[in-house]
């Protein structure tokens, strides 16, 4: 009755992480893994120090926190995005292997792992008294696994995927009595203590792994301490030759630094921690036949090739499907219907098709050619000469409708929960979506009438959408659909149609009289925004499809935000491009960071450019700079030039 409450949840709270969790980066050869010792070499010059390597064999699950306060669990969450997961406390508790209430262990336990006698006596106050931070992974079994689809199968249900899917499908189930039959299973990988930094209390991940144990966390006991990248070749090749003999999956090693001091100093580049890699076994590999070639339709009409292939067991997963990408794709694999091909899951995540084994044919294979119909609505493709796709051009096309739909509630977009693919095609199927416009115009009588949704889903529909009346003027861009136009181009137009307004809310219509007016070249004069693009936004709004889809907006009340004014002009007129990997701000921070004095972002280098930042790693941007006397930054400048009035 402690771990499985008896009542399932409507929705799951989002909660943001007090330190984000971050991703790490891929490494699949010995090169790739000396190249990173190398540079970390390079960026600890002043500290000659010969590392050790920590390796967790990498579980193939989910992510997740746990909070604990005064030594009780309080808080159990997803990782979400990194900075912000969502709180899955009820079903966390019901995994056996997470303590609801931490394991007090004695001064002299601690002690025994290396801690001095002030640092036992702080962790002990923590754990009674302090918060606590325990990340880790939460897997299923291969037995359970086995289990719980023979026990399905009997039932008549849906089988689980795979091991990976089906943790992660556990921790988002709504009841935890569904979650607690799945026998989930959690090893910790790091320890954070209040507000100390890792290194004041731990010197070494080991160290860590070892208390983590003595809390009454399961322990992974095929971790091992290599002392040269050498052994931990060995260790990675000897796990890859014998990864079947364990009871759960898993997809290669994570190697981390040792020493937590060494953590501090390395940082985090990008989007991952210098200190830590993944390194991953070899892609593994299958045979199968080419049975098909269907076609996808994207919302922008786009057709995308689809293999459908012989199911083939690939890397602990049935395939039965695998993307071809394009049509220049199928023209460079020579991928005839009915060759043998080799497929491999790239990352042990994506199924590819790899080669065709041409020697195999027997002549009865047959050509795959580009299509010349829409698959859903009969009408003629076209190919532009400029692009790799082909593209339905029927603007009712259903499917093409279907896909813009749920572009539009999509997170980057609209961002309307609760108005998932399925519930859109739901909504479709049941004519009550033509457009994104009518998302406005549901009401809860409407939804009720339809399979599944009961008061209270409704009324979250209903809610979620109105609290999306009020939209940011960039995010609506995007929503749109318009070809070519991702959310940076959205921002940078945004902005652009700021200048033809006073005020800081405008109606969808006002929108249209603005964009209507904007001509072809001066489109094209906007940063970042080239031919192309520039093209497919005159075309859009001197459509009348779109006149009409902006007055059903307006009908239906939706206000759009206009971006807030600069209160740092500092780098007003000053362009820049980066290259290379920023240690403290993602990329995208960083364009964000300039856009916000009003700098211009640019991805090539021009004599008309100012500013290069340079990174680590920099590519061929610093050369053509270097030529051309453009002003060369570091990242410590450019951040002194983001902090100057």
């Amino acid at each position: 009755t402690q771990r499985v409450e008896g009542r399932a949840l409507s929705r799951f709270e989002k909660i943001t992480h007090r330190q984000a969790m971050i991703s790490l980066y891929d490494a699949f050869s010995e090169t790739d893994m000396r190249d990173w010792e190398k540079r970390n070499r390079n960026y600890l010059v002043s500290l000659p120090v010969q590392p050790e390597y920590y390796c967790e064999l990498k579980l193939d699950g989910l992510a997740a926190s746990l909070r604990y306060e005064n030594g009780v669990l309080r808080l159990g969450a997803t990782r979400g995005d990194g900075k912000t997961g969502e709180d899955v406390t009820a079903n966390l508790k019901t995994i056996e292997s997470i303590p609801l209430s931490l394991r007090v262990p004695t001064k002299q336990e601690i002690e025994v792992l290396g801690f001095s006698i002030q640092q036992a006596e702080k962790i002990k106050e923590i754990i009674l008294h302090g918060s606590l931070e325990v990340r880790g992974e939460a897997i299923m079994t291969k037995d359970v696994f086995k289990m719980i689809n023979t026990k399905y199968q009997a039932e008549g249900k849906a089988l689980l995927a795979n091991t990976r899917n089906a943790a992660a499908g556990s921790l988002r189930q709504l009841d935890p009595q569904i979650v607690a039959e799945r026998k989930l299973v959690f090893y910790p990988y790091d320890l954070i203590f209040s507000d100390y930094r890792r290194s004041e209390l731990l010197a070494t991940r080991q160290q860590a792994d070892a208390l983590a144990a003595l809390l009454g966390f399961k322990k992974l006991e095929h971790n091992r301490l290599c002392v040269t990248l050498d052994e931990v070749f060995a260790l990675k090749n000897n796990w890859e030759k014998n990864k079947e003999k364990l009871p759960f999956f898993i997809d290669g090693l994570v190697v981390k630094f040792n020493d937590l001091k060494l953590w501090e100093q390395l940082g985090i580049v990008g989007k991952a921690p210098r200190y830590m890699m993944a390194y991953k076994f070899s892609a593994e590999q299958a045979t199968t036949k080419v049975l098909d070639v269907v076609w996808q339709i994207g919302r922008t009409g786009a057709l995308t090739p689809t293999a459908i292939l012989e199911p083939v067991a690939l890397g602990g997963v049935t395939v039965a499907r695998s993307t071809l990408h394009n049509f220049d794709e199928i023209k460079r694999l020579d991928l005839r219907l009915g060759d043998t091909v080799i497929m491999e899951r790239a990352g042990d995540v994506i199924p590819k098709v790899v080669s065709v084994l041409k020697e195999l044919r027997t002549g009865e294979e047959k050509l795959i050619t580009a299509p010349k119909h829409c698959p859903r609505c009969q009408q003629p493709i076209e190919k532009d000469k400029d692009e790799v796709a082909f593209r339905c051009v029927n603007k009712n096309c259903y499917a093409v409708a279907l896909r813009r739909l749920i572009h539009f509630a999509s997170k980057p977009a609209a961002d309307i929960e609760g108005l998932g693919e399925k519930i859109v095609e739901q909504l479709v199927s049941a004519s009550l979506l033509e457009d994104a416009a009518d998302i406005y115009a549901l009401r809860k009588e409407d939804l009720l009438l339809l399979d599944r949704f009961a008061e209270k889903k409704a009324d979250n529909l209903i809610q979620a959408i109105a609290q999306r009346k009020n939209l940011e003027l960039a995010r609506f861009l995007f929503a749109l659909g318009i070809l070519h136009i991702g959310v940076e181009s959205a921002q940078t137009i945004a902005q652009e149609l700021k200048r033809s307004f006073t005020q800081t809310e405008i109606s969808p219509l006002q929108l249209h009289q603005a964009a209507v007016v904007i001509s072809l070249d001066q489109w094209q004069s906007l940063d970042d925004i080239g031919p192309i693009v520039a093209q497919s936004l005159y075309n859009f709004w001197q459509d009348e499809d779109t006149l009409l889809l902006m007055e059903k907006f307006n009908r239906h009340q939706l206000v759009l935000m206009l971006p807030a004014t600069l209160k740092n002009n500092s780098l007003a007129g000053k362009s820049f491009v980066l290259t290379g990997s920023l240690s403290r701000l993602t990329r995208q921070e960083a364009k964000d960071r300039i856009k916000a004095r009003g700098g211009q972002t640019r991805d090539s280098v021009s004599r008309q450019l100012d500013y290069l930042i340079v990174g680590e790693n920099p590519g061929s941007k610093l050369k053509e700079a270097e030529k051309l006397g453009i002003k060369i930054i570091s990242e410590d400048e450019f951040l002194k030039l983001l902090s100057q009035e």
